[in-house]
């Protein structure tokens, strides 16, 4: 019995891809990218929608979302919640993803002290005063794990995840498959 919320015995050739990166390095994209010449195989399987690959700024009905990074900002719930409104799957990729990461370091001190620190008292500030522009999100005073927000069908951990344990998981879930990672892309020591 096939497990996978993905509809794969559907007349469509390709599944849909989205990604986005929240608050975080882009690290998990770059290890989307570590597929190397395996992007070739990928591409031959999925459509990608909005992502970097793409630069579609705007996300349409989906398949699969990868979503990096933690929630920092308004601009972040916002994009999470129509990633989850629209894809069947929505993947919490790697460690800020999964659990906050490194963003949330700054959750031990108030949004206040954060914003003096950086743009008032920190080194070489030249007119120090903080921001206040309508295009810039408005900061929320803790930083989240995406399933604080929204709710996540699979986590896949890591700082970032191997391309490995990115490909195995793609290509699994793509085929219908329940996904079962090798001790080796999954132990972080």
């Amino acid at each position: 019995m096939n497990d996978s919320p993905l509809d794969v015995g559907r007349a469509k050739d390709k599944l849909i891809v989205a990604t986005a990166a929240l608050c975080g390095c882009f690290g998990c994209h770059m290890s989307l990218l570590d597929i190397d010449e395996r992007i070739l195989q990928l591409v031959e399987l999925v459509e990608f929608d909005r992502t970097p690959l793409t630069d579609i700024k705007t996300i349409g009905k989906c398949d699969i979302g990868l979503i990096e990074g933690g929630v920092a900002n308004a601009d972040n719930v916002e994009v999470l919640r129509e990633f989850r409104n629209n894809c069947d799957v929505l993947v919490a990729l790697g460690a800020c993803a999964v659990n906050g990461g490194v963003p949330t370091m700054r959750n031990q001190f108030d949004l206040k002290e954060c914003l003096e620190e950086a743009y008032i008292h920190g080194i070489g500030v030249e007119n120090p005063h903080i921001p206040n522009d309508v295009e810039i999100p408005l900061l929320l005073d803790k930083v989240h794990p995406i399933h604080e927000v929204v709710r996540v069908d699979y986590f896949l951990p890591g700082c970032p995840p191997s391309a490995d344990t990115i490909w195995l998981f793609l290509t699994e879930i793509i085929a219908g498959n329940a996904v079962n990672f090798p001790y080796s892309l999954i132990h972080y020591d």
